[in-house]
Formats: C-alpha cells, sequence, structure tokens
C-alpha cells in the first residue's frame, strides 16, 4: 500500500533571513545542524548531495529563491519520494519565521516504523536547526556521527543516558546537564526530547542522541570546538552507556 505524508514545522527565531539562508542553502551551513556532511551546487537545477555512514543521498534542488524560499527532493527506484521546501519571512528587529514542509510517499506494507523514525528525526532536526541559526549563527560545526551497539531495551537506555548525563532519570527539556567526554565536561541545557530523542546545547556543540531505526543509539553532533570529541571517541561513550 504505502503511504503518502506531508509534515509540518514552523518557528519564529532570533535570525535573519540572511543567517537562515546560509544555513539551509550552503554545505557548512547544513552541516551544522543536519547529518554527516553535505554539499550544495546552488540553483534551481542544482543538487544537494550529503554523506553518513555510507550512505549518499541526492536532492534535486526546483527552487531557489534567496532569503525566501528553497525547494529540494528526491525519488527512488521503488518509489520511495521525499521532498523539503524551507520557507522564510523576514520580520522587524532581525527575526524571522521559518517554516518547512516535508512530503514524499513510503512504498510498502511496513513503512509505519519507517514513518515513525522519520517524523522523531525530522522534528529533531528541524529544532537543531532552529538552536543553530538562534544560537551559532554564523559558525560552522564539525559533524559527527557514531553507532552505538544495538539496544534491546529503549526505556532502560534512555535512563541510563539520563544518568550519564547527571540526572536522576530521563532527561526532560530545560534539564541543566553535564556532558563528560574523557576528562572534559561541559555543561549545557536539554533542548528536545520525545519517545526517540534527547538533544542537548552547550556552549561549544548541538549534542543529538537518536533512536536509529531499527538499530542501534546513534550520536548525530555538531561541534563547533576542536575538543568536542570525534567519531571514535562516542562511538566508545555510547557502547559504555549502552552497556
Amino acid at each position: 500500500m504505502g503511504k503518502d505524508f506531508e509534515l509540518h514545522d514552523s518557528a519564529e527565531v532570533a535570525a535573519t533571513p540572511e543567517q537562515i539562508w546560509a544555513a539551509i542553502s550552503t554545505g557548512p551551513g547544513i552541516d551544522s545542524w543536519y547529518l554527516g556532511r553535505n554539499e550544495v551546487e546552488g540553483g534551481a537545477g542544482g543538487v544537494i548531495r550529503g554523506a553518513f555512514a555510507g550512505y549518499e543521498p541526492e536532492h534535486a534542488i526546483t527552487a531557489w529563491d534567496p532569503l525566501e524560499r528553497l525547494v529540494f527532493g528526491s525519488e527512488e527506484a521503488d518509489g520511495r519520494k521525499i521532498a523539503y521546501e524551507f520557507l522564510i519571512e523576514g520580520r522587524e528587529g532581525g527575526s524571522s519565521v521559518l517554516r518547512c514542509v516535508t512530503s514524499g510517499f513510503l512504498p510498502g506494507d511496513d513503512w509505519e516504523e519507517e514513518f515513525e523514525a522519520m517524523t522523531a528525526g525530522g522534528a529533531l532536526f528541524f529544532r537543531t536547526l532552529v538552536e543553530y541559526v538562534t544560537y551559532f549563527a554564523g559558525r560552522t560545526a564539525t559533524p559527527i556521527t557514531a553507532f552505538g551497539p544495538p539496544v534491546a531495551d529503549w526505556d532502560r537506555l534512555w535512563r541510563a543516558l539520563g544518568a550519564e548525563l547527571g540526572l536522576p532519570g530521563r532527561a526532560e527539556e530545560g534539564d541543566r546537564v553535564r556532558v563528560e567526554l574523557g576528562d572534559r565536561a561541559v555543561e549545557g541545557v536539554v533542548y528536545s526530547v520525545s519517545e526517540q530523542v534527547v538533544a542537548v546545547r552547550t556552549a561549544d556543540a548541538l549534542y543529538c542522541f537518536l533512536q536509529g531505526f531499527r538499530g542501534p543509539l546513534v550520536a548525530c553532533h555538531h561541534v563547533f570546538t576542536t575538543e568536542g570529541g570525534d567519531e571514535r571517541s562516542w562511538q566508545e561513550w555510547l557502547g559504555r552507556v549502552t552497556g
């Protein structure tokens, strides 16, 4: 059967249209809030290429209106389709309204689990984009993608992650936490939580923990300093929490 879908996200942010456009229409900008490494050949007819965990998606750009509208998407041989439309509306005082419409089609009779994971991931990355343009606009992050071992009990895993962050239980939005990596520890705040997500903002990073589709706990971080660890150190960190 499959499923057609359309998801809507919006936020008013303390960022200019120029700052938002740089975040969604350049490789370094996308690296700073989305998965993996990205590069952009701008303009209508151009392409946005990604690379993470051996997956290299390509999205054709179908609308390119600087500071106002960007649309891109792709279609696969099995009928799977996805398109992203970003709309920017400048406001007085240097703020903007940012909207994103994600639409497409998931083939097959087993689309529900994939749709659930895609919805959680999409909400996380939109919220991370909002955090980026609000707190880190003009800076470029190093993206870190790391995978822990398979998780059998997600409730236990999220409680263990909370303990690792210095909390008595599972993290909640607004919690003050402490992220430790090696001999370095930084304080931060939880900015996004769902059944499949915990995300933390510190002074120099956006740390995102995501339930992988049919798999492990995934770290998809965006680090604005050279002291935020690398993929190997985060893989070890995830292994300790999962174990």
